[in-house]
């Protein structure tokens, strides 16, 4: 027993130093929260989280534990750390000095290991500011409408056009964001002939229009 026994505690011993020391996990990547509450609106609330890697997550309740995945690009991922770079990484407060209309209680949250800062406001005049709640309002419209397309294909077909519809408006004013996560259901609809041919004939010009990139593009929707 004494040979086997010692191939044995050298192979522990091989197991403890080959694993590494500190694996990397999400919690470990750098990371843009934001939230938005705002009761009477549709969704009244809503949470979304970015990380370095682009990789996020949307929730429409605080408790979700089954939130919707999405990718960003490593650009547009640049671009919103950026604009949190700009703004202190939320070190200091956004909320404008002025009276304007109540338009949702907003959050922004940074968080790289034990570093986390938070702010909270409904109004700020900073252009940064402004422009990053404006890509998480792209991405919360963008998983609204990827949520509705689902629904209308899976339990209203004729409603199909109008989901559709509502999706190439999005483009046309550059409000998607992670176009791939909209191929695969545009691709499903346009090869299923129980949808009405003009919703399939839309669907596949749009999916045409989101795979060759940013316009110019010759495969645009139609208008």
């Amino acid at each position: 027993m004494k040979g086997p026994l010692s191939v044995w505690c050298v192979f522990l011993v091989w197991c403890v130093f080959a694993a590494p020391a500190h694996p990397a996990t999400a919690a470990d990547v750098p990371h843009l929260y934001f939230s938005k509450s705002f009761p009477g609106s549709s969704p009244a609330f809503v949470a979304i989280q970015v990380d370095k890697a682009g990789a996020g997550d949307y929730r429409e309740a605080e408790d979700d534990d089954n939130p919707v995945r999405f990718q960003l690009s490593a650009t547009d991922t640049a671009e919103m750390f950026d604009l949190a770079a700009k703004l202190g990484y939320f070190d200091h407060p956004l909320e404008s000095s002025l009276k304007v209309a109540f338009m949702g209680a907003k959050t922004f949250r940074y968080v790289d290991g034990p570093k986390k800062n938070e702010v909270k406001f409904n109004y700020s005049e900073d252009p940064a500011a402004q422009a990053l709640a404006d890509w998480f309002e792209r991405i919360s419209e963008s998983e609204q409408l990827l949520t509705n397309l689902e629904v209308s294909a899976k339990y209203d077909h004729l409603g199909v056009m109008n989901a559709v519809l509502l999706l190439e408006t999005a483009y046309d004013h550059k409000r998607l964001v992670d176009a791939a996560q909209f191929l695969p259901l545009l691709d499903r609809i346009t090869k299923n002939e129980s949808y009405i041919h003009q919703a399939r004939v839309r669907a596949a010009n749009l999916a045409d229009a989101l795979r060759c990139g940013p316009p110019p593009c010759p495969a645009s929707p139609p208008k």
